[in-house]
């Protein structure tokens, strides 16, 4: 039987689409002070109090990485989520997606890229009021179109590198002939990275176990086969677990998701976070970010729950499972559904 979140309430207005009620469900991304060690016959994985230096893992993907080959900064960019927009490019080559409402009840991506640097990425949409929140802790560059001058300034005050497509007259960006309008502004990604490589390379964000981190009894996980979301009535994600190919594979609106490449969109982790939304900038809805909330982490076909928690702008998100222990995922890419309390999750069995 389907686990589904109760209904909370509906949008108000102009605001955007009617959003379904509901709770939803979160694994964070991030790691735990002081807890930090996987599984017991694991090997040490990188932690929030990790030096970068002396990373030996990828510390957005805790997979094993050569650490000269990681001494590069994060990339992190605004990606477009409309229809239009579809499909995107080297979705399948970020470490970490964090998907967000939107004016109009549509959904965008900022999604960051560090153990594989795609030559192009896109198309780069303009930037949020939560924006600044999701990527002040990765350091390093952000790149997005441009924005409400408010929502810029906000962005151009952290200490991230900004690259804009606005302001940029050295050839980063282009845009793509196949695309339309304004869907189609492609970043040069790999040469905005290496005109940046003096830049730090991203702390660890999560707490990683083995492939299976959620097998230990006390975390409770249920067995999972699909996630549902609910974002608005123009936005219901969903995830399929593959138990042969051990991925999650996306669709969006009932239809198979699919990237550039013409492969299905794919993650080891899906992370549901239940978070609240701030309108007092108008229609844009801010997703709130810093505060507490409910969580849920899908890996290797189960889902456990608990709660994610984020202290200030650059810090990471710890995820806590419902026994305290931290909630760690498996070693691989990770998207975060950041689903508003008016939306709803669904975890079948």
């Amino acid at each position: 039987m389907a686990t589904q979140s109760a209904p909370v309430g509906r949008r108000r207005g102009a605001r955007s689409a009617l959003l379904v009620a509901a709770a939803l469900l979160l694994a964070g991304c991030q790691s735990v002070p002081g807890e930090q060690r996987p599984d017991q016959g694991e090997p040490a994985r990188p932690t929030a109090d990790a030096a970068a230096s002396a990373v030996s893992f990828a510390p957005l993907r805790g997979t094993p990485a050569d650490a000269a080959a990681m001494a590069h900064p994060s990339l992190a960019a605004k990606i477009d989520n409309h229809e239009a927009a579809r499909p995107q490019i080297a979705l399948n080559r970020t470490d970490l997606v964090f998907e967000e409402l939107v004016e109009g009840g549509i959904t965008r991506y900022v999604a960051i890229w560090h153990s594989d640097i795609p030559d192009e990425i896109g198309p780069v949409r303009s930037i949020r009021p939560m924006d600044p929140d999701i990527a002040s802790p990765f350091g390093g560059i952000i790149a997005y179109s441009g924005g409400q001058e408010q929502f810029v300034e906000m962005m151009m005050a952290t200490p991230l590198v900004n690259v804009v497509f606005d302001y940029d007259d050295t050839g980063l960006f282009f845009r793509g002939d196949e695309r339309p309008g304004p869907h189609d502004v492609i970043l040069r990604s790999a040469e905005a990275v290496s005109r940046n490589s003096s830049l730090a390379p991203p702390p660890p964000q999560f707490a990683y176990g083995s492939a299976d981190p959620l097998a230990a009894p006390a975390l409770v996980a249920t067995p999972t086969s699909r996630i549902d979301l609910v974002f608005s009535d123009a936005r219901f994600p969903a995830w399929e677990w593959d138990a042969a190919a051990s991925v999650w594979l996306r669709s969006q609106e009932g239809a198979l998701d699919l990237e550039s490449s013409a492969e299905r969109v794919r993650a080891t982790n899906v992370v549901t976070l239940r978070v609240g939304i701030d309108w007092s900038y108008g229609e844009v809805p801010k997703t709130v970010m810093i505060g507490s909330g409910e969580a849920w982490v899908s890996v290797a076909g189960r889902t456990a729950h608990g709660t994610w928690a984020k202290d200030a702008a650059d810090t990471p998100i710890t995820l806590t499972a419902d026994d305290g222990s931290p909630l760690r995922l498996a070693p691989g890419n990770t998207w975060v559904e950041l689903v508003p309390g008016e939306g709803s999750a669904t975890f079948t069995p």
